[in-house]
This record gives structure tokens, sequence and C-alpha cells, in this order.
């Protein structure tokens, strides 16, 4: 394998997981991998503790790549109002009541409903011209910004290596995840990919255990 670099690549390598049909035996395997990635990572359980406080009411929660809907569901049953974005038409337990929004991220047009905006392990998917313009949808409406993600670093892709031999992870979860670590993020740089102005919004990172990485984005008032 590679050694990640310093600097977070500008061109990311597309993972075997996006190509793959929903169905395919692989597929599968790698979505019950990635159960166990987020159970170890925590950023559902980060997500039930920080976040319902920091609502105000009336206030909906969008989720971008909300992928298989089972953060969604964890924070429906918490009583956050929570709706869901992504290209994949919705899991057959999307909460009743929640919201499904199929379609791609930079075509969507609904911000103006959402003042919190959420997304675990999707950030990292896009490249700086992706984040910057999904930055510039966000800087109109929202005034909350809880990003669950992955931090960069050798470390953290060794530590991901051993924990996916430990689990049996396939060849897909192994490939994908070494390349979603690579593509993760230090420090500030993924509000600064945004394009958040420090004059207008403050942000604060809650590092998590291995690559967990944790952003917390509010608008200035």
């Amino acid at each position: 394998m590679p050694l990640p670099l310093t600097q977070r690549p500008d061109t990311l390598v597309p993972e075997i997981l996006d190509d793959l049909p929903a169905d395919h035996p692989d597929a599968r395997s790698s979505r019950r991998d990635l159960r166990w990635f987020n159970a170890a990572l925590g950023n559902w359980r980060w997500f039930e503790r920080q976040l319902p406080g920091r609502l105000r009411a009336g206030e909906r929660v969008l989720e971008i790549g909300a992928g298989t809907g089972e953060l969604g569901g964890r924070m429906a049953r918490c009583g956050v109002a929570w709706d869901g974005l992504d290209r994949a038409p919705p899991p057959a337990e999307w909460p009743a009541g929640a919201r499904w929004h199929q379609q791609d991220v930079f075509n969507f047009s609904g911000w103006a409903a959402y003042p919190v905006v959420t997304g675990n392990l999707i950030f990292h998917h896009f490249d700086p011209e992706q984040l910057r313009r999904l930055g510039a949808a966000l800087s109109s409406h929202t005034r909350l910004l809880m990003v669950g993600d992955l931090r960069r670093g050798r470390w953290q892709q060794w530590t991901f290596w051993a924990f996916a031999c430990l689990i049996g992870a396939n060849h897909v979860s192994r490939h994908d995840g070494w390349l979603s670590i690579r593509a993760g993020f230090r420090g500030d740089e993924l509000p600064r990919l945004l394009g958040l102005n420090p004059a207008e919004w403050s942000w604060r990172l809650d590092p998590g255990p291995f690559s967990a990485y944790r952003l917390i984005a509010e608008r200035r008032s």
C-alpha cells in the first residue's frame, strides 16, 4: 500500500463500492463492515450526544449522503426531525415522517428548509472544488454544520488495516477504507476547504478515537 500524502490529494481515487450494484455480494459484505467501522469510530453516538441540545424549536436536520439510513433512524428515535439527501432511493426502514431527497447534492435546491446540515463519512468523497461549491450552498442558509468524517494519517491507515483484518473485512472495505483515510482531513482543512469565513463562522474540532474527524461549525450571531 502507498504511504499517505502529507497534503490532501486534489484528485481523489474512485472507490470500488461506488460502482458496485447495491445487491452485489461484495457490496452487501462491505456495508456490514461499515457498521463495524462506524461502531469503532463512534460517530453515531457522537451525533446523539452533541446534536439534540444544539437544535432550536422547529428545526429540521438534513443529512448529506444518508445512504443506508441507519444514522437517520437512530436520530429519529432521539426525537430529531431528520431528513436525508442521497442519490440512492430511500432505504426500506427509513423512518416514517422523515423526508428523503433522491438527488445529487450539487443539484439540490432545498437548502432554505434546513438550518442544520450534517454528514457522516461523506465529505471526504468530495474534491476541493466540490467542497468549495458545497460550502457556498451551505453558507446561504445553514447556521449549524456537524460533520463526522475521517482524519488523515499514516497511523490512522495502519490502525484501520489492523482492525479490518481483525473483523475479516472484505477486499472492497480494505481498499476503500485505506483510500478514504488518505482523502480525510487534518486540523482546520475541512472548514477552510468549504470556504467558511471565520468572521461569520466559529468552529471547533472534537477529536474522536482511531481515525475519527469531527467538526462543529456554527454561524456567528
